[in-house]
């Protein structure tokens, strides 16, 4: 296909009847940064990750579309990280359960936690450049669950 390329995940999109939470849980939560938005003509809000908006949010609350309970056949969604030990403890500190585990091999250490609305985000973290103790190596794959 000489010159083409998909390239990289650009951000995700929900759409929720909690937008306000769901700001909360990305920011507080995630550390997401709040910002810029083109004025659309509907609610909502863009969530900056190293000054890239990855995460849109819509607000269906004005509407009649229902809220879906989880993120459908979209099972989780993934974000290279760091500073997994800083991520445990804002986790704990807030009160957000979540799951870590070490990929088999041990190169790569992972955080599984949800947003208000179901969907699945996963934190993944190279090992060799993370402190701290390793989390379990887990064989079995967290979307068995």
């Amino acid at each position: 296909m000489g010159g083409v390329s998909v390239g990289v995940l650009d951000h995700f999109n929900i759409r929720t009847r909690n937008l306000a939470e769901t700001v909360r849980f990305y920011e507080d939560v995630l550390g997401l940064e709040n910002g810029a938005r083109p004025n659309f003509a509907f609610p909502g809000a863009w969530m900056y990750s190293e000054g890239r908006a990855v995460v849109h949010l819509v607000d269906i609350s004005p509407t009649s579309e229902p809220q879906k309970p989880d993120s459908g056949v979209v099972h989780h969604v993934a974000f290279v990280s760091r500073g997994f030990e800083g991520m445990k403890q804002r986790l704990t500190s807030k009160g957000m359960k979540f799951d870590s585990r070490q990929v088999p091999g041990g190169d790569l250490w992972q955080i599984f936690v949800h947003d208000p609305n179901g969907v699945m985000i996963e934190l993944n973290y190279e090992a060799a450049m993370e402190q701290g103790a390793a989390p379990a190596e887990m064989a079995d794959d967290i979307g068995r669950q």
